[in-house]
């Protein structure tokens, strides 16, 4: 099995590293892209050292059976034809093909034979807020058909990227000291602030981040629901969480949820509120599921229900989403 990680410095990419390690992956080789500027650095993965190759186009992909990519949108693709050309099966963490018809877009724990399918050797994974979502709501979904869907998301920094982690880090730094604030990777100091804008807005007055969970979830769940969405940057460092309004074709009891919660794939009962014991993302970070809490009836609706969560933004929200993907390849036989 020969691996590759394009964008391998990145904060993905470096998760990609520890998430492959940490499942016991099987790699017989490991290849690490990276642009210009990374290109030359060397990781140590398995006691092995591997040096950055540079990104090109040439035959670098021959041999190549799965290549994990985390470099960018336009990154992904200008390289996607190069990447794959050769066979390769390249699972891509950018938004370059999530509604591409001919790129499956996937949730193992939602639709993984959607995999299956990919006439142009990709697969792509969805965006971190829609994933720790539909985790959550195909539980909900295998009890009665959800038609409507409200979220608002408290996303960390680093949705942005490491800068954008370090930044908020000097920024407390910053303010504490009595210094002016660095900002750089946010539209505004995030520092003791929230911001209720990420991504650029489109013309209905929704933002690029906040439609992607529209589109999203629609694919993926192959649903004719409706989602809104209100997306918000918040000063937490890995963990996006999620306040979620569902309705369904019939009333879901708590218990009934919080049951199939419990039995549900990738996900984390954690609601206790007489112990004060519900989803946080301070104490999340670095785990594979998508924790849910704060289970309560929708008191305007009679057939919704409403729920938080909390998942680790670049583990389940990129890396591991993707290097579980490719583990449902080589389970179903469909890669070697």
């Amino acid at each position: 099995m020969r691996v590759a990680i394009v964008g391998a410095s990145g904060a993905v990419g470096q998760e990609f590293l520890r998430v492959l390690d940490e499942r016991q992956f099987p790699i017989d080789e490991l290849l690490l892209f990276g642009s210009q500027r990374s290109a030359g650095r060397k990781y140590t993965f398995r006691g092995k050292e591997i040096e950055v190759k540079l990104l090109q186009h040439n035959d670098d992909f021959k041999g190549v059976d799965i290549a994990f990519t985390s470099a960018g949108a336009s990154t992904s693709k200008e390289f996607a034809e190069t990447i794959t050309k050769h066979g390769a099966v390249m699972i891509d963490n950018s938004s370059a093909f999530r509604m591409d018809e001919n790129v499956p877009l996937v949730v193992p724990e939602c639709n993984a034979e959607d995999a299956l399918n990919r006439p142009r050797g990709i697969i792509a994974n969805p965006n971190c807020t829609t994933i720790m979502m539909v985790v959550a709501l195909q539980a909900l979904e295998n009890l009665s058909h959800i038609k409507r869907i409200h979220v608002a998301s408290y996303q960390a920094a680093s949705g942005a990227g490491a800068a954008a982690m370090a930044e908020l880090y000097e920024q407390y730094r910053q303010v504490l000291a009595g210094e002016k604030p660095t900002v750089e990777k946010f539209a505004y100091q995030l520092a003791f602030n929230v911001i209720p804008q990420i991504d650029v807005f489109c013309e209905n007055g929704y933002t690029k981040e906040e439609m992607k969970m529209y589109h999203e979830t629609k694919k993926i769940m192959h649903t004719d629901c409706e989602v809104s969405a209100m997306c918000v940057r918040v000063p937490s460092l890995r963990c996006h969480s999620e306040s979620v309004w569902a309705e369904t074709e019939r009333p879901v009891s708590v218990e009934e949820f919080q049951q199939a919660v419990r039995e549900g794939q990738g996900l984390q009962l954690e609601d206790e509120p007489a112990s004060k014991k519900y989803p946080m993302p301070l104490f999340h970070e670095n785990c594979d599921d998508v924790f849910v809490g704060r289970v309560r009836k929708d008191l305007a609706n009679p057939n919704g229900i409403t729920f938080w969560l909390v998942s680790d933004q670049i583990k389940k929200g990129a890396a591991l989403n993707a290097v579980q993907i490719a583990e449902y390849l080589i389970k179903v036989g469909n890669i070697k």
